[in-house]
């Protein structure tokens, strides 16, 4: 199977998207289908990739780390009809989305857009009129869901969601999945942290990933650390990856009398063999986040055998099955505080919920969960059979 892939974000940037693509990417290939991507190009990135076709870009205003695709490759229609692409995943509803969108309808490509993010949540990155620019953001995205043939959606609450947006388009919860077998070169790393950084030998750690950006409400995170650190001193929060309040984060621990070498460490970003060693040396998974679609940093820890301390939010209680393999808490400094201690201090309720994290990440697996994006991809194509070869021979005979 030829699969083409547009999207607004890809390596090097780091996102839940880019982590999506590239895991169903990698099951796919070893399937031996063909998977090509289109995406934007990135300033100093220009790494040759076979398959992989980058479009001009400008950096995001309100992201720098982020780039705008101009939606124009010279030359794409004649790409897309070479490569003959049996089926198109999209993974935004904008400009890489749009594109896919348009040559889908062209040549009678059945369509998947995989529905990552309540776009809704992110007005905060506009300064005005964001009451207006929701709902015109949910309209817009309902009518791109209505346009693609499959929508599929990382956890049953944002089926839910669009079940009451009334979308007419079949949607499947499909989360991506964990390729468990990247996570066998972690065993053996459990200092990992503590030899690269300056944390005390005997401090817990506690971990974040995720992009230091405001939607996941690391304030709060912070604020809760430093509730925990009065009362138990000897732990210490890493937050691992980059983003656009980074530097204000880094003021706020200064403020809360907290020091930046063993109190809270930024690391920046991590390549993710190394992640997988920071998730294998900490001791506990803290997520604060409020608008995940799915949290799959919060199955990568479960690979690993952390527990989860974690915000009760959309998506997250998805993951997290709580007083099985973590603790869900309300938005509260006081409750994540005292969960996240009695968590460290309760050894059998510390080992119940470990063993408990294995066993979802387990069921969590990319193998299994690209088996079934598989079959869905099968059954597009199925249907697709007649009317895409009337559509070729259009194209072929008279040159279109």
């Amino acid at each position: 199977m030829r699969i083409g892939v547009f999207s607004d974000s890809y390596t090097p940037y780091t996102s839940g998207v880019v982590t999506s693509i590239k895991t169903f990417k990698y099951e796919l290939e070893k399937r031996g289908h063909e998977v090509f991507i289109f995406a934007p190009s990135y300033p100093h990135y220009h790494v040759e990739e076979k398959g992989i076709y980058r479009f001009y870009s400008l950096p995001s205003p309100t992201n720098p780390d982020f780039t705008l695709a101009i939606p124009v490759l010279p030359g794409l229609n004649m790409l897309v009809r070479r490569l003959n692409l049996d089926i198109i995943h999209v993974h935004s509803p904008v400009l890489m989305g749009r594109v896919g969108l348009r040559y889908a309808k062209k040549y009678r490509i059945p369509i998947v857009f995989t529905y990552h993010t309540m776009y809704d949540q992110y007005v905060h990155y506009i300064p005005l009129a964001q009451e207006l620019a929701k709902d015109i953001t949910i309209k817009y995205s309902n009518s791109f869901c209505n346009s693609c043939d499959h929508v599929i959606v990382p956890t049953p609450e944002v089926a839910e969601i669009l079940k009451n947006y009334h979308i007419k388009t079949p949607v499947t919860v499909l989360p991506t999945g964990v390729p468990l077998q990247k996570f066998d070169g972690g065993v053996n790393e459990k200092d990992w942290l503590r030899r690269n950084y300056s944390i005390p030998e005997n401090n817990k750690i506690l971990l974040f990933v995720g992009r230091l950006a405001k939607e996941k409400n690391l304030e709060f995170l912070i604020k809760a650390f430093k509730k925990l650190k009065d009362s138990r001193p000897d732990t210490t929060l890493v937050l691992t990856a980059q983003g656009p309040i980074e530097a204000d984060l880094k003021k706020l621990v200064k403020k809360l009398n907290m020091s930046l070498e063993d109190d809270v460490v930024f690391t920046g970003a991590l390549p993710f063999d190394t992640l997988v060693k920071a998730y294998y040396s900490a001791d506990l998974f803290v997520f604060s986040s409020l608008t995940e679609t799915q949290g799959l940093v919060l199955i990568e820890a479960m690979a690993a055998g952390l527990p989860v301390v974690a915000v009760k939010a959309s998506g997250v209680q998805d993951m997290v099955d709580h007083n099985i393999n973590g603790i869900l808490t309300a938005e509260d400094i006081d409750e994540f505080s005292q969960a996240v201690l009695t968590v460290l201090q309760d050894d059998e309720l510390y080992a119940r919920l470990k063993e408990n994290a294995f066993k979802k990440a387990y069921l969590m697996s990319s193998e299994a969960m690209t088996t079934r994006l598989e079959n869905i991809y099968n059954e597009l194509c199925e249907n697709y059979v007649g009317k895409r070869s009337r559509r070729l021979d259009f194209y072929r005979w008279f040159g279109a």
